[in-house]
Order: C-alpha cells, then sequence, then structure tokens
C-alpha cells in the first residue's frame, strides 16, 4: 500500500512539472505572438520609460554622477513587479476554460506565469547592465548578493498574485483599481527623485513600501558599492512572507468556488 501511494505521489509529481513546462512555455509564447520584435519588446518597454524619465527629471533630480543607473534600477525593479503582479491577476480567470473541464491543481498557472514573468525580468537586466556600464560603475562580486532581493521579489510577486487573481475571479473591476494603485505606488517608490530630499525623520516611512526596499538593495550594491543593513535584509524577507500567507490564505478559502465563476 506504501509503496503504491510513493508510486502515485511520484506520478502526480511527474505530471505537474510536465504541466508546468508546458504553461511556461504556453505563457512566454502567446505573451509575444504576432508580434515583430518578439521577446525584445519585454526590454523595450521599459527602456522607453527609462529614457522619457532621463530626458525630463535629469535636470530636476540629476545630481552626482551615477542618476542614470539610479533612475534605470528603479524602472527595472518597479516595472517587474508591475508585470508579474498584474500579469498573475489573469492568471487564474484566463485559464477558466481548462479549470470548468478538468480537474488539475490552479496553482500551476500562477507559478508559470510567475515564472514567465521572472524570466522577463532577468532579460530586462541586461539593460540595466548596459547603462550601469556606460554609467562608469564596475561590476564587483557583491553583485552576486543581487540574487538574495531578486529572490525575495519574486515570492512578493506570488503573494500579491494569489490576492490579486481571487480577487480578479469574483470582481472585474479589480484590473482597474490595480491599475490606479501602481500608478500611485511609482510616485511613493523613489524611482526618478532622491528620498533625502525629504526630512530625515519621514525618510524611514519609505521602507514600509516593500518596492522600495527592493530598489534600495539594488541601488546600495550597484551604486554604493555597499551591503544594506540588517534591517533591509529583515524588511525585504518579511514583506515575501507576510503576503505569501495572505495570499495563500485567501486562494485556499475560494478556490472551490472558481468553478461557479467560469
Amino acid at each position: 500500500v506504501c509503496m503504491d501511494k510513493t508510486n502515485r505521489s511520484g506520478s502526480d509529481l511527474k505530471q505537474k512539472k510536465f504541466l508546468l513546462k508546458q504553461l511556461i512555455h504556453r505563457d512566454f509564447k502567446s505573451r509575444y505572438k504576432r508580434t515583430f520584435l518578439g521577446v525584445l519588446w519585454s526590454m523595450l518597454s521599459p527602456l522607453c520609460f527609462f529614457v522619457t524619465q532621463a530626458i525630463v527629471f535629469s535636470k530636476l533630480f540629476g545630481r552626482g554622477e551615477h542618476f542614470l543607473s539610479y533612475l534605470i534600477i528603479g524602472n527595472i525593479v518597479f516595472h517587474y513587479f508591475s508585470d508579474a503582479t498584474t500579469n498573475l491577476m489573469f492568471s487564474i480567470s484566463a485559464n477558466g476554460g481548462i479549470i470548468s473541464k478538468i480537474n488539475v491543481d490552479k496553482r500551476l498557472f500562477i507559478y508559470s506565469r510567475s515564472i514567465s514573468c521572472l524570466i522577463n525580468f532577468l532579460l530586462t537586466m541586461v539593460i540595466m547592465f548596459g547603462v550601469i556600464a556606460i554609467n562608469g560603475i564596475t561590476f564587483n562580486i557583491k553583485f552576486t548578493l543581487l540574487i538574495f532581493p531578486i529572490v525575495c521579489l519574486y515570492f512578493l510577486n506570488m503573494g500579491v498574485g494569489y490576492i490579486l487573481s481571487v480577487l480578479f475571479v469574483f470582481f472585474k473591476d479589480t484590473q482597474y483599481l490595480y491599475s490606479v494603485f501602481t500608478s500611485i505606488l511609482t510616485y511613493f517608490s523613489a524611482v526618478f527623485y532622491y528620498v533625502d530630499a525629504f526630512p530625515e525623520r519621514y525618510q524611514h516611512l519609505f521602507f514600509y513600501n516593500p518596492v522600495y526596499c527592493y530598489i534600495y538593495y539594488f541601488r546600495t550594491i550597484i551604486i554604493d558599492n555597499m551591503i544594506p543593513s540588517m534591517y533591509v535584509h529583515f524588511m525585504c524577507v518579511a514583506f515575501p512572507i507576510a503576503f505569501l500567507l495572505i495570499g495563500k490564505a485567501i486562494y485556499g478559502l475560494n478556490e472551490k468556488k472558481f468553478a461557479y465563476y467560469f
């Protein structure tokens, strides 16, 4: 009996892995279907925002020789958060036809979208490192520490994605509200301005914004050539854990109701 259960669980795991690979391939392929530039669009979109902001804000906030690096880091990291969470919002609803007909682990749709968005983010980092090199910053061993905020941000996106994907199944207005929210969040994430322009007693408030924490981590490593404080590390870990726990709880409570909305 034990051997039978073990074989069955092993077979289920293989099936899930196979399905996950197929979903990732499908999501990545459909994202650029019938586009002339294909995957290059994942690089051009944040690059266009960066160039526009560089032209507009370099005269206003461009203090110091590394403002372009400061700006590209903010744009690339924020774009990853916005792009991933927005895509994850539609992950369940977009597969309603499959969910209503086949008994499948619905979380696989969230996982596939999150991995697809991570791949896109890694591609956009090519642009980021290119601008950094042009801006005169030397690459060093500390850059390997960027794996930490990338992993944390990935799981933060997953947690937020769980919440948004459930909300969108029941309330289609979620997409419009979230679009407004991300637009507002841009201005509270210090993407194109310096936090030290604010009074010192208010600067710590920015760390209650998870996106800013990761942007700050990137900038501290790359521009300042320093390792962020333990407080920053704690905040970077605390946010994804909190959102994952909340997101999975909301998903678990509503998973069985999805079929009634497709």
